[in-house]
């Protein structure tokens, strides 16, 4: 099924602006993203212990609860909100039984504010050596799955749509976390650097790559098809003839993620979030990003090898 048809749209002229304004955008939005106290690792990266309890009367603010923490002797004690008012997350370097932790607290909170109820959601316990562990295996996981995708594109295709495809994946990766940290430092979504965010990327990769490669594929077969048309031409072409499937597939997707964002709980919130602005940079990369790059390169590899001849010529 067509959702747009006989489209004719010039995605190819003004690339070089997309490209540049892409390009930008997310080397400012890295710059800003490592300043001092922008990223919020979670405790999978960090290590401690980290609680949610909930305020059902709703009579503690942040800082109130940071004080009680401290006079049962956790100084030092990072605290955030999440969900609905009342609800508390909990972070202290101490690690051990997050049960008897849990229940320290607990019970402090609960002397510190006799007049409420302050209710257990959840407790979580990772030892720093583990959490040093998780950081190193994301990094390791998130660079083998852009060279195996690498690999793939290239021994599938050619190089040059290998190399349009890993720039244009990097690209979607950096913009969903520099979107992320800047969403989860405004307060409007607890979006903190975790296992979940690293699942979302992952994912992101996967997505991404596929409608990379249906983009790819009708330009080989365009190119077969039209073999007197220049490059820019056939991928023009191409983009224009699956831009049905790749409206239908994203707002599927999309309508599905939005459901987990709203609904999912504070558990799936982050991945959700951070899977639905994957999946919308992934769809506006396909178009701009690795075609445009894919030209780029093309053209750069084919004048330097006339160059390479005129050379020898001479």
């Amino acid at each position: 099924m067509d959702l747009i048809k006989k489209t004719n749209i010039d995605f190819v002229t003004k690339r070089n602006i997309f490209f540049i304004t892409s390009l930008v955008a997310t080397v400012v939005g890295l710059i800003i993203c490592f300043l001092p106290g922008m990223i919020d690792l979670g405790i999978d990266f960090t290590g401690g212990t980290q609680i949610s309890v909930s305020f059902m009367n709703k009579s503690a603010s942040a800082d109130q609860v940071r004080n009680a923490v401290g006079n049962i002797g956790f100084t030092g004690a990072e605290i955030k909100s999440f969900g609905k008012d009342g609800d508390y997350l909990i972070r202290i370097n101490q690690t051990g039984s997050s049960s008897a932790v849990s229940a320290n607290i607990v019970s402090g909170l609960q002397k510190a504010f006799p007049k409420d109820n302050v209710v257990l959601l959840g407790a979580d316990n990772v030892d720093p050596k583990v959490s040093n562990e998780l950081a190193y295996d994301s990094a390791l996981s998130l660079s083998i799955a852009t060279i195996i995708i690498l690999i793939y594109v290239a021994f599938r295709f050619q190089l040059a749509y290998g190399v349009s495809a890993v720039v244009a994946l990097a690209h979607d990766v950096l913009m969903a976390f520099v979107i992320s940290v800047l969403f989860n430092k405004l307060g409007w979504l607890n979006l903190e650097l975790s296992i979940n965010s690293l699942a979302a990327y992952l994912t992101i990769l996967g997505y991404s790559i596929n409608d990379k490669v249906v983009v790819f594929d009708r330009i080989r077969e365009n190119r077969e098809k039209h073999k007197g048309m220049s490059l820019s031409e056939l991928v023009n072409l191409s983009l224009n003839e699956t831009l049905s499937r790749t409206l239908i597939t994203g707002v599927s997707v999309l309508a599905a993620l939005l459901v987990l964002v709203f609904l999912g709980g504070d558990v799936l919130e982050g991945f959700a979030f951070t899977m639905f602005v994957g999946i919308v940079v992934g769809t506006y990369s396909s178009i701009y990003i690795a075609s445009s790059f894919l030209i780029w390169y093309t053209d750069r590899v084919k004048h330097k090898n006339v160059g390479t001849v005129a050379q020898q010529k001479v």
